[in-house]
């Protein structure tokens, strides 16, 4: 399977390192790519993580990193992991 990382999560995935590498640029290029190496895992084990809460498909699946809810979808007619979500976890 290949992976195809949307727009929107590229630019979430952006920000946030930005935001990181005020305090911590060397945390926030090993942040990135730790995150880029669990998308790369997802090629061979697109299963691993559990069923989305966000919605009722088997095949939208939540990678959970770092506090991070990164939100993928095992698209298996075009055979690719389709990652199109990165949100991070708030106390209320």
């Amino acid at each position: 399977m290949r992976l195809k990382i949307n727009q929107r999560f590229s630019k979430k995935l952006l920000a946030q390192v930005k935001y990181i590498a005020e305090d911590k640029p060397e945390a926030a290029a090993k942040f990135y790519a730790d995150v880029l190496k669990s998308l790369q895992e997802l090629k061979q084990f697109p299963l691993k993580h559990r069923q989305s809460i966000y919605a009722e498909d088997e095949n939208v699946r939540d990678l959970i990193f770092k506090g991070y809810t990164i939100t993928y979808r095992i698209n298996y007619a075009e055979s690719c992991i389709e990652v199109f979500s990165l949100l991070k976890h708030q106390k209320s």
